[in-house]
């Protein structure tokens, strides 16, 4: 009994997968906490800090991802946000104002912003839905808003089973 060959429709179908997972940035995450540098939890003394900006040890953020915030309900005044920036950035690969998941819509921002959208000119592509890292929502309405003018098609989920987004409007006959 001959058997039919088996024909794999979903390799044979052109569509391009995206997959967002691929752009995660592998660096550690950490947090900078300002509460650490406050007077009594309560106010932030510029000379103190600039004391402490001059002989804290920097080198422990190399290559890392750094979200700055202050989770202490007190007044910190922008310019010290900004001090701890300029002592941060040497050694940090991202620095962000924020939460954790500011710092990774960050991260997945900065890495969207480098897709050259015209390499998906006229396709039909599916952002992948499933990963193993979690990929921001917000990433995901950015691929959607960057791919949209170029491509011919925009699905989610696998190739195998997809969620039809998008599909450019077939310009009528002139």
């Amino acid at each position: 009994m001959e058997t039919e060959p088996i024909i794999n429709r979903v390799a044979k179908s052109g569509l391009v997968t995206l997959d967002l997972e691929e752009y995660y940035h592998p660096g550690e995450r950490v947090v900078y906490d300002l509460k650490d540098n406050l007077y009594m939890g309560l106010i932030l003394r510029e000379k103190d800090f600039r004391e402490f900006l001059k002989t804290h040890d920097w080198n422990q953020y190399a290559g890392k991802n750094v979200a700055v915030t202050c989770s202490e309900d007190a007044i910190v005044p922008t310019w010290a946000y900004m001090l701890l920036t300029l002592h941060l950035q040497p050694h940090a690969h991202l620095v962000v104002f924020g939460s954790l998941q500011d710092l990774e819509e960050k991260l997945y921002f900065d890495a969207i912003a480098r897709i050259d959208p015209e390499a998906y000119h006229d396709a039909r592509v599916v952002v992948k839905g499933c990963s193993k890292v979690e990929v921001p929502t917000s990433a995901y309405v950015e691929i959607t808003r960057l791919l949209q003018p170029v491509v011919q098609s925009l699905m989610f989920g696998e190739p195998c089973s997809t969620v039809p987004l998008y599909k450019r409007p077939k310009l009528p006959n002139s």
